[in-house]
């Protein structure tokens, strides 16, 4: 059982998303990247695109349309900054 990744979706109106998920997968600029917890640090712009979560490992993940922005692993977890979300 791998341990959870803590995920946040942020815009600049409002916090859209901050739980404990499986993985999470980004439409970064250079390709799209997985993130699960334990993943080495790095940042990356965001493209225009969808987010898929994993809440838990067999689940379906669930999609979220974001346009552009900035994500970043840390040892706290995932962080995407969306201009826009929906």
């Amino acid at each position: 059982m791998t341990m959870p990744l803590h995920f946040e979706l942020v815009t600049p109106a409002r916090l859209v998303l901050s739980e404990e998920v499986h993985q999470v997968v980004v439409p970064g600029t250079e390709g799209e990247f997985g993130v699960l917890e334990g993943h080495a640090p790095f940042t990356s712009t965001v493209k225009d695109g969808v987010i898929r979560v994993w809440r838990s490992e067999n689940g379906h993940p669930e999609e979220i349309p974001v346009k552009g922005g900035f994500a970043e692993v840390s040892a706290k977890g995932l962080t995407v900054l969306a201009e826009h979300v929906g």
